[in-house]
């Protein structure tokens, strides 16, 4: 069971031998968090995961959520894995124990997050909504708001979540309707409805925190004139005790394709006039402030996508070495010739070798980001703090979009290899599947995810960022090339880097021309491009690593895996690369089909 969630001794590979994540211990903030702690860490996660939360996994699926008068019940295993969770701490792992939580590194937590939510990311849900809305009232509550709040949220006392999208306003934040009118006492009443709310309701906690984004009376139309409130689905008195119900009325749950052990509600807020909401930070600027929990969830939802990829990847390989099917190829004319696994044929060796490439590749970039999280909160310079503070902002979009991307492939790659029982409950490939899909469209449709990219990071602070981030990966492609068994890995992925500056050029200055229309029309396939570079970077980057302890005399049982390292990049590199190259020619042409056709033109 524990071998079917991640690859433990690739987990390790990337925290100490790629990116030597015990060095942070080296800082006063993270003085305890030696590699002592670190395992001790992920296999505490590991085991937690593989006893506690996977067997909830198929059985949560099977329950599902239930809606009865507006209520919500979640499948009964849930209750003694939240407690579970709670008393081990696991929702502000990264967070100040002042208010809860362990003060981890983010390297490490994404560590701990990947098994977790391997497990079962439907339940995990909970945990993770829960801290990003504590994680507003940390950032931009006042200090009335942090002590009535926000410990009993780190602790799981009570759950939290985000009201965003309405039925008229979905990726138009701007578009809601949603108001808030100011009271005498300083408070608001807010009235409106809110939509596909993951979480909105549920019978885990006796309170859920909601952060509302709503128009006070009289203020600006559109994303100008949007405000953050912290709106309880049951009231909190001033000296921390409940109240009455807040008038948040669960008005059903959605039935899906997947997730649905996690309830995704419509609420209707204030329909008998006694809902009440505090302001959350400053008038008019909930969008921006409602973005720092909007960025956390898209890096876990890449985080999500990821772990589910992982998992798939596990269990095709197992069922690869197990399945007897066919004769070897070099046997085919021996009519005495036994059948084989199924992993000695080409093509399966092909399918599992590209999931082991993305897989690995994603692992890397998830951890990287955490690691620059890290980097960011010791840097004795603001300079230093920036960048990586601006490198995450860049890679967000990567992690989100491209991430899922690949994640639901490899799930549908991992599905394949069970060939027709891949495609029945039996076997858990389905599911993991039908659950990966919808990390491609929650937290911002991948789509916006590459508009996001284009049209805000790669001209953020005039260029500034990307640079940064190429001259880490030129760091990579230096080392590389010293490295014997890497150095023409190098010299393909440092000509990729280069192209993708070009194309990087060419669609910016596209997009603030007369043609924008056209550069959007590019901006799904830039993120792609974008993201294939980042997984060239991470596996060539993890193939020196690898090439390194080759050359210093590894031990024996690790050397089949070193080598796989060198192999992942490889294949990557020598198979998938050049298909990328292709897309930043087609990008460079910038043919204009996409948005010259006419509407009538789709269907004759």
């Amino acid at each position: 069971m524990a071998q079917v969630i991640a690859d433990r001794r690739d987990v390790d590979f990337v925290l100490h031998e790629q990116f030597q994540v015990e060095e942070l211990s080296k800082h006063e903030l993270f003085g305890e968090f030696n590699k002592k702690t670190i395992d001790m860490i992920v296999s505490e996660a590991r085991r937690l995961s593989v006893k506690e939360i996977l067997p909830t996994q198929e059985s949560g699926d099977r329950q599902g959520c239930k809606f009865d008068n507006g209520n919500v019940t979640v499948p009964k295993e849930f209750h003694r894995l939240y407690q579970i969770m709670r008393e081990g701490e696991w929702i502000a792992v990264t967070d100040s124990p002042e208010y809860g939580g362990q003060g981890m590194p983010n390297s490490v937590a994404m560590a701990a997050g990947e098994y977790m939510n391997g497990g079962n990311y439907a339940f995990m849900m909970f945990l993770g909504l829960t801290h990003g809305a504590g994680k507003l009232i940390e950032t931009f509550g006042n200090e009335k708001q942090k002590a009535l709040f926000l410990k009993n949220m780190y602790t799981g006392e009570w759950a939290g979540t985000m009201l965003l999208t309405e039925p008229q306003a979905g990726t138009d934040v701007g578009a809601l309707s949603t108001t808030a009118v100011k009271n005498d006492d300083g408070t608001y009443s807010i009235t409106g409805n809110k939509i596909f709310i993951s979480g909105g309701e549920h019978n885990l906690t006796p309170n859920i925190i909601h952060p509302v984004l709503a128009r006070i009376e009289g203020a600006p139309e559109g994303a100008a004139g949007i405000s953050l409130f912290l709106v309880p689905k049951i009231w909190v008195n001033d000296d921390g005790s409940l109240g009455e119900f807040n008038d948040v009325v669960c008005t059903g749950i959605e039935q899906k394709m997947g997730i649905h052990a996690n309830p995704t509600c419509s609420l209707a807020l204030g329909g008998k006039g006694k809902c009440r909401g505090t302001l959350l930070g400053e008038a008019n600027k909930g969008m921006r402030n409602m973005f720092l929990m909007m960025n956390e969830a898209r890096l876990m939802v890449g985080l999500q996508g990821f772990s589910g990829a992982s998992s798939a990847y596990m269990h095709a390989v197992n069922y690869a070495k197990e399945r007897i099917q066919g004769k070897n190829l070099l046997q085919m004319k021996n009519k005495d010739a036994p059948p084989v696994p199924i992993i000695q044929h080409p093509d399966i060796r092909r399918v599992l070798l590209s999931m082991k490439a993305y897989v690995e590749g994603m692992r890397s970039l998830i951890y990287y980001i955490g690691l620059c999280g890290d980097k960011a909160k010791i840097a004795d310079d603001a300079e230093t703090q920036e960048k990586y503070n601006d490198i995450i902002e860049l890679l967000t979009p990567i992690a989100k979009g491209y991430v899922t991307d690949r994640a639901w492939e490899v799930c549908s790659d991992g599905l394949q290899v069970f060939g027709g029982y891949g495609y029945i409950k039996d076997y858990p490939m389905e599911q993991l599947l039908r659950d990966c899909r919808i990390s491609l469209i929650y937290e911002g449709a991948n789509g916006i995810q590459a508009m996001d990219l284009l049209g805000r990071k790669l001209g953020m602070k005039k260029g500034k960022p990307i640079m940064e981030l190429l001259g880490e990966m030129h760091k990579s492609i230096a080392a590389a090339k010293n490295t014997e068994a890497t150095q023409v890995l190098a010299n393909k992925a440092d000509a990729a880097i280069s192209k993708l500056g070009e194309v990087a050029m060419h669609i910016g200055g596209m997009a603030m021309s007369a043609k924008v229309m056209t550069a959007f029309a590019f901006a799904y396939p830039f993120m792609d491009v974008c993201g294939d570079v980042v997984m060239a970077w991470m596996l060539l980057w993890r193939a020196t690593s690898a090439s390194t302890k080759l050359e210093k005399g590894a031990k024996k049982k690790d050397i089949a895996f070193y080598e796989g390292k060198i192999k992942s990049a490889e294949f990557f590199i020598h198979t998938i690369l050049p298909v990328t190259l292709g897309k930043m020619n087609a990008i460079l042409e910038s043919n204009g089909a996409a948005v010259e056709i006419t509407e009538e033109a789709f269907i004759g």
